[in-house]
Protein backbone atom coordinates (compact mmCIF):
# COMPACT_ATOMS: atom_id res chain seq x y z
CA UNK A 1 0.00 0.00 0.00
CA UNK A 2 1.22 3.26 -1.07
CA UNK A 3 1.37 6.74 1.29
CA UNK A 4 -2.30 7.79 1.57
CA UNK A 5 -2.94 11.29 3.25
CA UNK A 6 -6.27 13.37 4.00
CA UNK A 7 -7.28 16.34 3.26
CA UNK A 8 -10.61 18.58 3.41
CA UNK A 9 -13.12 18.35 0.59
CA UNK A 10 -12.86 21.87 0.44
CA UNK A 11 -10.44 23.76 2.17
CA UNK A 12 -11.70 26.63 4.37
CA UNK A 13 -8.87 28.95 2.84
CA UNK A 14 -10.35 28.18 -0.70
CA UNK A 15 -6.93 26.36 -1.07
CA UNK A 16 -4.05 29.52 -1.05
CA UNK A 17 -2.03 27.13 1.29
CA UNK A 18 -3.20 27.87 4.54
CA UNK A 19 -4.31 24.16 5.07
CA UNK A 20 -1.94 21.83 6.94
CA UNK A 21 -2.42 19.05 4.30
CA UNK A 22 0.22 21.42 2.70
CA UNK A 23 2.93 20.81 4.67
CA UNK A 24 2.46 16.79 4.44
CA UNK A 25 2.03 17.90 0.55
CA UNK A 26 5.24 20.18 0.60
CA UNK A 27 7.66 16.98 2.59
CA UNK A 28 6.14 14.60 -0.01
CA UNK A 29 6.99 16.80 -2.63
CA UNK A 30 10.68 17.71 -0.99
CA UNK A 31 11.44 13.93 -0.60
CA UNK A 32 10.07 12.84 -3.89
CA UNK A 33 7.78 10.29 -2.42
CA UNK A 34 4.35 9.94 -4.54
CA UNK A 35 1.08 10.04 -2.53
CA UNK A 36 -2.55 9.25 -3.11
CA UNK A 37 -5.27 11.63 -1.14
CA UNK A 38 -8.42 10.80 0.61
CA UNK A 39 -10.76 14.17 0.76
CA UNK A 40 -13.27 14.32 3.76
CA UNK A 41 -16.03 16.48 4.37
CA UNK A 42 -16.37 17.95 8.07
CA UNK A 43 -19.17 15.09 8.71
CA UNK A 44 -16.98 13.14 7.37
CA UNK A 45 -13.86 13.96 9.74
CA UNK A 46 -15.88 13.48 13.04
CA UNK A 47 -17.25 10.01 11.50
CA UNK A 48 -15.77 6.45 13.33
CA UNK A 49 -13.81 5.92 10.41
CA UNK A 50 -11.60 8.94 10.27
CA UNK A 51 -11.57 9.28 14.21
CA UNK A 52 -10.06 6.39 14.41
CA UNK A 53 -6.93 7.61 12.60
CA UNK A 54 -7.22 11.01 14.04
CA UNK A 55 -8.79 10.99 17.55
CA UNK A 56 -9.36 14.91 17.34
CA UNK A 57 -11.07 14.25 14.33
CA UNK A 58 -8.95 17.33 12.11
CA UNK A 59 -6.98 16.57 8.98
CA UNK A 60 -4.36 15.73 7.63
CA UNK A 61 -3.63 12.14 8.84
CA UNK A 62 -0.93 10.13 6.88
CA UNK A 63 -1.45 6.32 6.16
CA UNK A 64 1.24 3.79 4.42
CA UNK A 65 0.99 -0.36 5.29
CA UNK A 66 -0.28 -0.91 9.24
CA UNK A 67 1.21 2.88 10.05
CA UNK A 68 -1.09 5.61 10.63
CA UNK A 69 0.08 9.23 11.77
CA UNK A 70 -1.39 12.60 12.32
CA UNK A 71 0.19 15.58 13.21
CA UNK A 72 1.77 17.32 10.74
CA UNK A 73 5.16 17.55 12.47
CA UNK A 74 5.00 13.90 13.34
CA UNK A 75 4.38 13.32 10.01
CA UNK A 76 6.77 15.66 8.31
CA UNK A 77 9.71 14.07 10.95
CA UNK A 78 8.69 10.59 9.80
CA UNK A 79 9.22 11.60 6.06
CA UNK A 80 12.36 13.39 7.09
CA UNK A 81 13.97 10.62 9.09
CA UNK A 82 13.15 7.85 6.25
CA UNK A 83 13.97 9.83 2.79
CA UNK A 84 16.52 12.25 1.80
CA UNK A 85 15.78 16.20 1.55
CA UNK A 86 15.03 17.32 4.72
CA UNK A 87 17.35 16.55 7.24
CA UNK A 88 21.02 17.06 6.78
CA UNK A 89 23.41 14.09 7.27
CA UNK A 90 25.36 15.65 9.77
CA UNK A 91 24.21 14.70 13.31
CA UNK A 92 24.43 17.85 14.96
CA UNK A 93 22.61 20.28 11.81
CA UNK A 94 20.58 17.12 12.00
CA UNK A 95 19.67 17.98 15.80
CA UNK A 96 19.26 21.66 14.76
CA UNK A 97 16.99 21.25 12.29
CA UNK A 98 14.86 19.26 14.50
CA UNK A 99 15.13 21.80 16.90
CA UNK A 100 13.42 24.33 14.39
CA UNK A 101 10.17 22.20 13.80
CA UNK A 102 9.78 22.29 17.38
CA UNK A 103 10.10 25.75 17.51
CA UNK A 104 7.90 26.32 14.96
CA UNK A 105 4.92 24.67 16.28
CA UNK A 106 5.72 25.36 19.92
CA UNK A 107 6.89 29.02 19.75
CA UNK A 108 5.78 30.63 16.91
CA UNK A 109 2.33 29.14 15.86
CA UNK A 110 0.74 29.27 19.22
CA UNK A 111 -0.05 33.01 18.98
CA UNK A 112 -0.69 32.38 15.41
CA UNK A 113 -3.42 30.24 16.28
CA UNK A 114 -4.77 32.86 19.08
CA UNK A 115 -4.94 35.68 15.99
CA UNK A 116 -7.15 33.62 14.01
CA UNK A 117 -9.21 32.25 17.08
CA UNK A 118 -9.61 36.14 17.87
CA UNK A 119 -10.12 37.18 14.18
CA UNK A 120 -12.43 35.07 12.90
CA UNK A 121 -14.49 32.43 15.94
CA UNK A 122 -14.34 35.03 18.40
CA UNK A 123 -14.57 38.48 16.58
CA UNK A 124 -18.45 39.11 17.81
CA UNK A 125 -17.17 38.72 21.82
CA UNK A 126 -17.16 41.96 23.62
CA UNK A 127 -13.53 41.65 24.65
CA UNK A 128 -12.08 40.76 20.82
CA UNK A 129 -11.19 44.35 20.17
CA UNK A 130 -9.32 44.68 23.35
CA UNK A 131 -7.71 41.17 23.10
CA UNK A 132 -7.13 41.14 19.30
CA UNK A 133 -4.09 43.84 19.74
CA UNK A 134 -2.51 42.28 22.84
CA UNK A 135 -2.47 38.60 21.18
CA UNK A 136 -1.05 40.83 17.53
CA UNK A 137 1.78 42.12 20.02
CA UNK A 138 2.79 38.99 21.23
CA UNK A 139 3.12 38.09 17.74
CA UNK A 140 5.59 41.10 17.03
CA UNK A 141 7.41 40.05 19.58
CA UNK A 142 8.65 36.54 18.80
CA UNK A 143 8.64 37.41 15.06
CA UNK A 144 11.69 40.05 16.27
CA UNK A 145 13.39 37.31 18.08
CA UNK A 146 13.43 35.19 14.78
CA UNK A 147 14.17 37.89 12.61
CA UNK A 148 17.83 38.47 14.93
CA UNK A 149 18.28 34.98 14.64
CA UNK A 150 17.30 34.74 10.71
CA UNK A 151 19.41 38.13 9.94
CA UNK A 152 20.59 38.08 6.35
CA UNK A 153 20.86 34.18 5.88
CA UNK A 154 19.06 32.41 3.54
CA UNK A 155 17.44 29.60 5.49
CA UNK A 156 17.52 29.23 9.83
CA UNK A 157 20.37 26.82 10.12
CA UNK A 158 22.51 26.23 6.82
CA UNK A 159 20.83 24.71 3.54
CA UNK A 160 16.86 24.23 3.52
CA UNK A 161 15.85 21.62 6.21
CA UNK A 162 12.32 20.32 7.55
CA UNK A 163 12.46 23.02 9.93
CA UNK A 164 12.35 25.80 7.16
CA UNK A 165 9.46 23.67 5.85
CA UNK A 166 7.70 23.89 9.23
CA UNK A 167 8.63 27.78 9.98
CA UNK A 168 7.94 28.41 6.22
CA UNK A 169 4.47 26.85 6.76
CA UNK A 170 3.38 28.33 10.19
CA UNK A 171 4.59 31.78 8.52
CA UNK A 172 2.43 31.25 5.97
CA UNK A 173 -1.07 31.79 7.97
CA UNK A 174 0.02 35.18 9.17
CA UNK A 175 -0.30 37.07 5.79
CA UNK A 176 -3.59 37.41 5.87
CA UNK A 177 -3.59 39.54 8.82
CA UNK A 178 -0.94 41.76 7.57
CA UNK A 179 1.63 41.08 10.42
CA UNK A 180 3.77 39.03 8.21
CA UNK A 181 4.58 42.24 5.71
CA UNK A 182 5.77 43.84 8.87
CA UNK A 183 8.88 41.93 8.48
CA UNK A 184 10.36 42.54 5.41
CA UNK A 185 13.15 39.80 6.16
CA UNK A 186 10.68 37.05 6.90
CA UNK A 187 8.40 37.79 4.39
CA UNK A 188 11.29 37.06 2.05
CA UNK A 189 12.24 34.43 3.64
CA UNK A 190 8.66 33.15 3.24
CA UNK A 191 8.81 33.95 -0.42
CA UNK A 192 12.12 31.68 -0.43
CA UNK A 193 10.34 28.88 0.37
CA UNK A 194 7.17 29.14 -1.47
CA UNK A 195 9.33 29.59 -4.47
CA UNK A 196 10.84 25.89 -4.11
CA UNK A 197 9.33 23.47 -6.98
CA UNK A 198 8.56 20.84 -4.42
CA UNK A 199 6.16 23.95 -2.70
CA UNK A 200 4.91 25.02 -5.94
CA UNK A 201 3.96 21.61 -6.57
CA UNK A 202 2.12 21.04 -3.22
CA UNK A 203 0.40 24.48 -3.36
CA UNK A 204 -1.11 23.44 -6.99
CA UNK A 205 -2.14 19.99 -6.32
CA UNK A 206 -4.22 21.49 -3.24
CA UNK A 207 -5.27 24.50 -5.45
CA UNK A 208 -6.79 22.35 -7.87
CA UNK A 209 -8.99 20.27 -5.18
CA UNK A 210 -10.31 23.73 -4.29
CA UNK A 211 -10.55 25.14 -8.01
CA UNK A 212 -12.61 22.28 -9.09
CA UNK A 213 -16.12 22.18 -9.28
CA UNK A 214 -18.67 20.58 -6.67
CA UNK A 215 -19.30 16.87 -6.90
CA UNK A 216 -22.81 16.27 -7.73
CA UNK A 217 -24.57 14.59 -4.58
Amino acid sequence: MGIVITAFERSPDGGKGLARDTRVRWALEETGQPYDVRLLSFPAMKAPAHLALHPFGQIPTYEEGDLALFETGSIVFHLAERHAGLFPQDANARARAITWMFAAVNTIEPPILDLVIVRIHEGDKPWAAERLPLVADRIRGRLKQLVAHLGDSEWLDGDFSAGDLMMVSVLLRLRPSGILDEFPCLAAYVARGEARPAYQRAFAAQLAINAAPPSAG
